[in-house]
């Protein structure tokens, strides 16, 4: 049956006022603010904010620079999940609510004395030093606005600060402000930082060339457009850089909604209301380097953000000589609303191309599955050879000027081993494709990598090389610009490696910077897992943790305890024998005693610290 256009577009407008019907469905007096409630509040962070690999899924309350604010209990309920960690939320409380829904408070300096003494209870009884917890439902009841933490600085906190979510029955993140929260002020419009139109397959061009432009709106009036129309051949996408903030406040947010027209025709609604924990780290997909949003239909990303769902929504396209008028309105959580106007012109393939300086040298560069060759020209010819397995294939530049030329090559069609540009023969170091979907492994000499049905999201084109001296092996694996969605298993064979094979592990290496990834040997082999692509080391770390006192006496015990390359693992204090609560805050590498009893520490003393490596370091100490 086929629909009118009228039918089309009234489909559509449901489609894309769904986000907005679930807003107005949604109980807004059902919580209170679980800080200060009925005054005025400001946020350090909030909904869908992007961070270096993940969404925001909560707001940020501001504490004043401080900890110690009482946090309440946003609505009745019953304590479903508590923790303790040195890491990640830190001290967390999870609340669960009538209405099947969750709320999340995070980096608590403390609980509750009810809710303190219960997991110190359950710390002792387990000797653990970090300790997850869902109690029955019931048992641990909660009123509105009953006090239930202080707020703190703990896990991975950057400041004194409350994480506050709400999740729906199914553990999805929801943005918070959809729920009222009207001390929260916010009459400021989002702004437009740059705009990028971006190639969305080999046959794109953006002003002639395969090269993502991107571009700095300009003002116009209280909205913005960018200052010149932009030229397309095929299908284009556009990327949007930009940032929200609220009144009072000068920290820069997120925000949830993007709405595209095309002559005043709606062809695409982007609204992040909700986040499915699951798929959280395809965001790498979602953005272009952690800073622009992609406002198109990228195949296998699972987040349900756009709308019309369709593998075309946001592929824009026009027939040479058409021009069309675009704006993008940015819509902050409360309705403020920013506009960027632009317009795109569509022409024909070009292959004479103003291309910029000329390069001394060919250079490669992987755009998806694009392998892109850009090149000096030569008086010897503009042809280039491909040889992929026994097949060689020419091809001439798909575009060039007085200066360059540029060749493109779809990696799907196959993986040229060497290509010939005439001036110089070029060996893309490309080792094999790995299909999203399938277990796939790769091996070579002394290195097997398995990967899992869900390593990668998409078609993945693996480079990979050994370097560095025996005693330091490196294997660079890609660049640290790309991702894996799920971890690798590396397995790698070090015949020449003289280090101590206990002590030694794969590291993640950028720069000054070492990110222990561990593994274990089997013989010469070393067998790890790792989501991080780049600079893999094999480093050994011989070196024992240090322990500073700060203070050793009846009522309480403090050390300063470091380590210079693996990192802390473990930390256990006894007195007499008996095992010692310690906490521990990784950002001041300060631990401390916490009693179960009120009784006065006395007798010897004993605190074992041991790395990720396997380094132990004791002190010893006496309580008179």
């Amino acid at each position: 049956m086929k629909l009118s256009k009228l039918s089309c577009a009234l489909l559509f407008l449901g489609l894309i006022t769904i986000p907005y019907l679930q807003a107005q469905e949604v109980d807004k007096d059902y919580f209170i603010n679980p800080i200060n409630p009925g005054t005025r509040n400001y946020l350090a962070g909030n909904f869908a904010e992007l961070r270096p690999n993940h969404f925001h899924t909560g707001l940020d309350f501001k504490t004043g620079g401080q900890e110690g604010a009482s946090i309440l209990a946003a609505a009745d309920g019953w304590v479903h999940r508590i923790k303790i960690s040195s890491f990640g939320y830190g001290n967390v409380i999870y609340l669960k609510h009538p209405n099947g829904m969750i709320t999340l408070y995070g980096h608590l300096r403390n609980f509750n004395k009810e809710l303190s003494d219960y997991m110190r209870k359950k710390m002792y009884d387990a000797k653990a030093i970090d300790l997850e917890i869902y109690p029955e439902p019931g048992e641990l009841p909660v009123k509105q606005g009953q006090k239930i933490a202080d707020s703190g600085n703990t896990g991975g906190s950057g400041g004194p600060h409350l994480h506050f979510e709400i999740r729906d029955s199914l553990d999805r993140a929801m943005d918070p402000l959809l729920f009222g929260f009207s001390d929260i002020v916010d009459r400021t419009a989002p702004v437009p930082q740059s705009i990028a139109i971006v190639p969305l397959n080999i046959d794109s061009r953006v002003n002639g060339k395969f090269a993502r432009l991107e571009v700095s709106p300009v003002a116009s009036g209280s909205n913005y457009r960018l200052p010149s129309e932009v030229k397309i051949t095929g299908k284009v996408g556009i990327e949007i850089r930009s940032y929200d903030q609220l009144d009072g406040a000068s920290n820069r947010n997120g925000f949830p909604t993007f709405e595209l027209t095309e002559d005043t025709v709606t062809v695409l609604n982007l609204t992040v209301d909700k986040v499915d924990f699951n798929f959280t780290r395809q965001f790498l997909q979602h953005t272009y380097q952690n800073r622009y949003t992609k406002l198109y239909y990228q195949k296998n990303l699972k987040f349900d953000f756009i709308n019309p769902k369709s593998e075309d929504a946001g592929h824009l396209a026009l027939e040479p000589g058409v021009k069309k008028e675009y704006k993008l309105k940015l819509i902050d959580a409360y309705g403020n609303t920013r506009q960027i106007s632009f317009t795109l012109q569509g022409q024909d393939m070009e292959t004479n191309v103003n291309d910029g300086v000329a390069p001394s040298k060919a250079s490669l560069n992987y755009i998806n599955n694009i392998l892109k060759i850009k090149a000096p020209i030569s008086p010897k010819g503009g042809l280039a050879k491909f040889e992929v397995g026994s097949n060689s294939f020419e091809m001439l530049p798909a575009y060039q000027d007085a200066n360059s030329r540029t060749y493109l090559w779809d990696m799907e069609f196959g993986i040229p081993e060497k290509i010939d540009i005439c001036t110089e023969i070029l060996l893309p170091g490309i080792n094999a494709l790995i299909p999203a979907g399938k277990e796939t492994s790769y091996s070579e000499q002394n290195l097997q990598m398995n990967f899992s049905r869900e390593t990668v999201l998409d078609n993945f084109f693996l480079r990979v090389s050994q370097t560095g001296p025996a005693t330091s092996p490196k294997l660079i694996v890609n660049s640290s610009q790309e991702y894996l969605w799920n971890a690798v298993n590396i397995l790698w064979k070090v015949p020449a490696y003289s280090g101590n094979k206990e002590r030694s592990h794969a590291y993640y290496t950028s720069g000054n910077s070492k990110s222990f990834l561990g593994g274990t040997w089997t013989g010469d082999t070393l067998n790890f897992n790792t989501r991080s692509l780049g600079e893999i080391s094999i480093l050994q770390d011989t070196k024992k943790p240090t322990i500073q006192v700060i203070r050793v006496n009846s009522s309480d015990m403090r050390f300063v305890i470091r380590d210079d390359l693996s990192g802390i693992d473990t930390y256990e204090a006894y007195v007499n024998g008996k095992w010692i609560l310690m906490r521990y805050e990784y950002k001041q590498a300060v631990i401390w005693s916490e009693k179960l009893e009120n009784q006065p520490f006395k007798g010897e003393v004993l605190l074992k610290v041991t790395d990720k490596a396997g380094n132990t370091a004791e002190w010893k100490g006496t309580i008179g």
